[in-house]
């Protein structure tokens, strides 16, 4: 099914997790168009974080559309996340910008705290997960050691690093996909970063050059997101039914958990 924006261009839907994304086509030209996203798309492409922004325009039954450049990359792969230093310098510069945190706090972005994303997380859970001896071992952990977060350390988070979310452009990295662009602690991303993609026998490393210090309190923060964001993950993939990736997920996170 496509559909037209004007005279000349047509929209594509391109398969995904939210049925919001469209290849915009006229003769020979493409864009990206995000259907409802974040108005953050501005700020973050003026920063080269994410492909630049181009238009937005307000259609006729009130939905906003946001247009980008196309970008011809390669999605990074699993193995490639831990062992590029750019993955590290986007997410440094993502959560250490002044300009981005005052953009998402005019914005009304709202805070999450680890309790608040555990709770959501423990929302309109699938029985099956439920049930799960194993995930339900998980997640009392997580329960009992919450840690502390203080208003005061939050910082703009993309809040889904996974792989699929990374284009590399002839050796210029993109972060796409901000629809759960939040105020958090940055341990939210790299705890996904390093549940995923680097043994733990690798973090401390990864921490030095991301710039935090590799004391015991950090491991153990990271820790804690790194397993509530695979669990998160999974609850993901068990609610659009891909049964293989829960397996997958479920294994990792047994790796990371009894590791």
């Amino acid at each position: 099914m496509t559909m037209r924006i004007d005279n000349d261009w047509q929209l594509r839907p391109i398969k995904g997790d939210t049925g919001k994304a469209y290849i915009g086509q006229k003769e020979q030209d493409k864009i990206f168009i995000k259907r409802n996203t974040t108005p953050m798309l501005a700020a973050l492409s003026k920063e080269g974080i994410t492909p630049k922004l181009i238009w937005t325009k307000r259609t006729g039954d009130g939905d906003t559309l946001s247009a980008q450049e196309w970008i011809e990359g390669q999605l990074l792969g699993p193995e490639e996340i831990g062992r590029r230093n750019d993955v590290i310098d986007v997410l440094y510069h993502l959560h250490h910008s002044r300009s981005l945190k005052d953009m998402l706090k005019r914005m009304g972005g709202i805070v999450k705290t680890p309790k608040k994303m555990l709770e959501e997380y423990e929302e309109t859970l699938p029985e099956t997960l439920v049930s799960n001896q194993f995930l339900s071992l998980v997640l009392q952990f997580l329960k009992k050691n919450i840690p502390s977060f203080h208003t005061s350390e939050k910082a703009v988070v993309h809040g889904d690093v996974n792989c699929r979310n990374w284009i590399d452009c002839q050796n210029y990295l993109y972060l796409v996909d901000w629809d759960s662009v939040m105020f958090a602690d940055p341990a939210v991303d790299i705890g996904t970063i390093l549940g995923n993609y680097l043994p733990v026998s690798r973090w401390s490393q990864w921490l030095m050059s991301y710039g935090i210090q590799s004391t015991d309190a950090n491991i153990e923060k990271v820790y804690w997101y790194a397993l509530l964001s695979m669990l998160q993950e999974i609850k993901k993939c068990c609610l659009k039914g891909d049964t293989k990736e829960v397996n997958e997920g479920i294994l990792q996170l047994k790796r990371i958990y009894t590791g």
